[in-house]
């Protein structure tokens, strides 16, 4: 007990976090900031769930707008030691980023379904060998029932049927063979076979074989089999699809960091990789947040214009170039330059390479 807690009366209070003695007059913590009467309520509980793990509070809403119309000035700012005034750069691409993919969730949920209606679709219908004409198809089924009747045929008398006992077998062939499922199949392997193997829960592993799995497979090859059953029971493009676009967080993870490379490749003089970081953060929080509102609003109107759509994507290029030129200072024309080369080269092998990884994932996913 202090001095002025036995002049005053009064006793000294704790903080409730962490244990500091505050004075009276003190609505804040000056060793940890948080509140000295920070009773517990509805309200306390939400604004603390939101400001500790989305940073959802004045900073934010003070950097939405340069974000938005000041390409540049808050990574400028962030270097110049600003880092409380403004949302942190993580902080910001982390709230939006967890805004975007909940807005793409929505049309995610269409593109899966739609997946599968195709997907059922494309098994559903009659894969005919096309290099097959009608004559040749009929040609080839006669063929075939004739070197059926033969021995039967040939061994009429031995068996003991009738005239009317072979024209009866003869019918039931041609019948048999006039089925699509006896026609040559583009699967590869006799697809009713399967069906009725799924339908009787065999062995996945029984059925791999019948499709056509070599006896000791390798990973690559087990995988791939389990992929194309799953797609032949209807479920594998739209399971794919769902994979792909939950893998995309994942990705941006590296794709980040790869862009934040270049960039120190290309502007090698002008500081530390961590400055060509922080940039990045606050440049893919703003490609998140005009796609945030793109999917958006298409969600919720049908109609808007694709030239609207295709205006909106290419001034995200030129947030890029005024970015650049803001953020490392250098003469527009070989910004100009650089920003053609950085976007060229991000757009056409980072991210396809990073893509191509998703959809290989996605088709070898469980």
């Amino acid at each position: 007990m202090t001095d002025q807690s036995l002049i005053t009366g009064n006793d000294p209070t704790p903080c409730q976090n962490c244990d500091t003695i505050l004075e009276e007059s003190f609505e804040f913590c000056p060793y940890c900031g948080q509140k000295t009467n920070d009773e517990l309520t509805i309200g306390v509980l939400f604004y603390n769930t939101i400001s500790n793990y989305f940073s959802f509070d004045a900073r934010f809403l003070k950097s939405f707008v340069p974000l938005m119309f000041r390409p540049g000035y808050l990574a400028q700012k962030f270097l110049q030691g600003k880092r409380l005034l403004y949302l942190h750069p993580a902080q910001m691409y982390l709230f939006i980023s967890v805004i975007f993919f909940f807005i793409i969730s929505f049309s995610t949920r269409e593109w899966v379904k739609e997946a599968d209606e195709i997907n059922k679709k494309v098994i559903n219908s009659e894969f005919v060998d096309k290099n097959l004409d009608p004559i040749q198809k009929q040609a080839l089924d006669s063929i075939q029932i004739e070197n059926i009747m033969k021995p039967l045929k040939k061994n009429q008398k031995i068996i003991g049927l009738k005239d009317s006992d072979l024209k009866i077998a003869d019918s039931i062939i041609k019948f048999e063979s006039s089925k699509p499922g006896n026609v040559k199949s583009s699967w590869g392997f006799n697809k009713e076979k399967v069906d009725s193997l799924v339908a009787a829960g065999v062995d996945k592993e029984i059925i791999y074989k019948e499709m056509g799995m070599s006896e000791n497979p390798s990973f690559f090859e087990k995988r791939l089999y389990k992929r194309w059953l799953a797609f032949v029971e209807g479920e594998g493009a739209g399971s794919m699809v769902q994979a792909f676009f939950d893998s995309i967080p994942i990705s941006m993870f590296f794709l980040l960091p790869l862009f934040a490379f270049i960039l120190k490749i290309f502007y090698n003089n002008k500081g530390r990789y961590v400055y060509h970081l922080v940039f990045s953060f606050y440049f893919f929080s703003f490609l998140f947040t005009v796609f945030s509102i793109l999917f958006g609003i298409n969600y919720l109107f049908d109609s808007i214009p694709f030239w609207v759509n295709l205006l909106a994507v290419m001034s995200t290029y030129f947030y890029f170039l005024i970015a650049l030129i803001k953020f490392y200072r250098q003469h527009w024309f070989l910004t100009w330059i650089k920003s053609g080369v950085i976007t060229f080269v991000f757009l056409l092998f980072v991210i396809p390479t990073a893509f191509g990884v998703l959809a290989a994932f996605s088709f070898f996913a469980t």
